[in-house]
């Protein structure tokens, strides 16, 4: 089962499941991507979203979603 970034708004849940890391991996492709600079707290923050006990991939992947289309409607 894939685990895609949603690309626009989500009326279900995201479906998929990745391991922390790659979570927070994921996570830290789609920030960059978008030009988000991140300080230590957003670090931490990322950290806290995807590693264990972090909060699921459907989680992560609405809020990297998010990200995404943002960055989509408000280019650099």
């Amino acid at each position: 089962m894939t685990a895609a970034v949603p690309t626009g708004p989500v009326d279900t849940e995201p479906t998929g499941s990745l391991p922390a890391a790659e979570q927070h991996a994921r996570l830290l492709e789609v920030l960059a991507a978008a030009g988000v600079e991140l300080g230590a707290h957003d670090r931490l923050i990322v950290d806290w979203l995807t590693t264990s006990p972090g909060w699921e991939w459907s989680t992560v992947a609405t809020i990297a979603g998010w990200v995404k289309q943002a960055s989509q409607h408000n280019p650099n």
